[in-house]
């Protein structure tokens, strides 16, 4: 009978050791989800804040720089708090974008934010994919 009790808690253990990997991985996938869930809320509020800022430039033209200013940093934290490698270049793509409208908004030309929204449907598509 001891040697059935032995056989039984090796085969528990050999279990346990292969659903480990596994369960590692499941986390590491709910964790990038919950990341990307997390970044899309932020991102999403921030491209609105941007989108509007220039629809309504001439009465607030200061507004465009500002929520500029707001995107950038939420995506300077965004990319030193994600360890997803893809999530990170999707991030550091989006922030090219940002860089490139406001050089546009900096030269008092109207920005083409089509780009902009490209990258952050990118990010997007990064972080569901």
């Amino acid at each position: 009978m001891p040697h059935s009790i032995n056989r039984s808690t090796t085969l528990a253990v050999a279990a346990l050791i292969l659903l480990l990997p596994l369960s590692a991985v499941s986390c590491s996938a709910a964790q990038k989800a919950i990341d990307c869930g997390n970044t899309a809320i932020k991102i999403t509020s921030d491209i609105s804040d941007v989108t509007a800022a220039f629809n309504n430039a001439n009465n607030d033209p200061q507004a465009a720089g500002q929520a500029l200013q707001k995107l950038k940093n939420d995506l300077d934290q965004l990319g030193r708090n994600s360890s997803d490698t893809d999530v990170t270049k999707a991030i550091t793509d989006l922030q090219t974008q940002v860089d490139k409208t406001q050089q546009a908004v900096d030269a008092k030309q109207v920005p083409d934010l089509k780009p902009l929204g490209d990258a952050a449907a990118n990010l997007s598509k990064v972080c569901t994919g």
